[in-house]
């Protein structure tokens, strides 16, 4: 008998005995054994053509549903009579979730209350906590209507209807007989100063009356000399809460071309006087000052030539009056276009 196949009879018996025990091997001819993981012969496998088809991992389309479906699982959603919950959620967390919600907002709440009670009490209703950074005044006109431009035709009534008309409603506050009843008369020369009363008692002011502005006040001429190609305007200086303008001197108005011909505009006339009374100073505020009229300088342009196009500029003099500003045209001037046709 060979060496050969002894030996291959004998490796043969082996494998039959112990097939479990042995590693997993490649038994070539002549003898020769090569083991090798499977892990890594899986690993130099050549993928498939069904590996590198990617449709197939694609996800699915959901099946459509009915509209029955969707309002079944609405229905469901809202209430689902098996856990019985509402909108996802049991009885007990909807409890917590409010009692949550409930204790934020109410402690929100107390916060911004307290924070205005605190804000509340520590200003007064009556006058500024800080009142070192007073601006000087400014000035407004009326008619204002269309900005600052004021242009008619004296001859055509359309055209200055609506600036007389305006000029009644600026001066019915100022009629003598609502003076007389709401305000005092006063004849001092001075500050009509009224610190010594309590702070929250109402304040008095004095009367400033419709008829002592004269040819622009209306009563004896209702166009307020529109018709007549002489208009007038009324110039106010803005009130500012404790102010004392002047310094203990009147503050006075002066009106000139700013830009045009100097001589279009003629003779200037100051209703009742080109003044501002030291006796309407200072202003306490709408709280205490409840009937407080504001006084008025009305200017008459008793001369002007007619379709000759003006800027005309007012401006308030005094000390502590700014009427230069190149920033705010309003502080302590106003100006405006004057045209008047025949």
């Amino acid at each position: 008998m060979e060496p050969g196949s002894t030996e291959g009879g004998a490796e043969e018996t082996l494998l039959k005995n112990n097939p479990t025990n042995l590693p997993h091997k490649v038994i070539l001819k002549h003898g020769q054994e090569l083991e090798e993981e499977q892990e890594e012969l899986a690993e130099h496998q050549p993928l498939e053509q069904e590996d590198l088809n990617f449709e197939r991992w694609k996800r699915r389309p959901l099946p459509k549903r009915t509209l029955h479906q969707k309002i079944d699982d609405l229905k469901k959603y809202l209430w689902n009579a098996e856990t019985n919950e509402f909108m996802g959620r049991s009885g007990k967390s909807w409890s917590l979730i409010l009692l949550f919600y409930a204790a934020l907002y109410l402690f929100l709440a107390a916060m911004f209350g307290g924070c205005i009670f605190c804000l509340m009490w520590s200003i007064s209703p009556y006058h500024p906590t800080y009142n070192d950074r007073v601006m000087p005044p400014g000035m407004t006109m009326a008619p204002h209507l269309e900005g600052h431009d004021i242009a008619f035709n004296a001859s055509d009534r359309k055209s200055w209807k609506k600036y007389a008309r305006s000029m009644d409603e600026y001066l019915r506050p100022y009629n003598d007989a609502a003076q007389e009843r709401k305000n005092v008369p006063c004849t001092q020369d001075r500050y009509f100063m009224q610190d010594h009363i309590e702070e929250s008692a109402e304040r008095k002011a004095c009367q400033f009356k419709r008829s002592w502005l004269g040819e622009c006040s209306g009563l004896h001429d209702p166009h307020y000399g529109y018709s007549l190609g002489k208009p007038c305007i009324l110039l106010r200086m803005n009130r500012i809460l404790g102010y004392l303008p002047g310094q203990g001197k009147p503050i006075n108005v002066t009106c000139g071309v700013k830009k045009g011909s100097p001589d279009a505009l003629g003779e200037v006339q100051f209703f009742p006087k080109s003044i501002f009374d030291l006796k309407y100073y200072p202003y306490y505020g709408k709280l205490r000052h409840v009937n407080y009229s504001s006084p008025v300088v009305a200017v008459r342009f008793a001369r002007l030539q007619y379709d000759t196009p003006i800027h005309v500029q007012c401006k308030l003099n005094g000390k502590g009056i700014i009427n230069d500003s190149p920033t705010d045209r309003y502080l302590g001037s106003v100006t405006f276009s004057l045209e008047v046709g025949a």
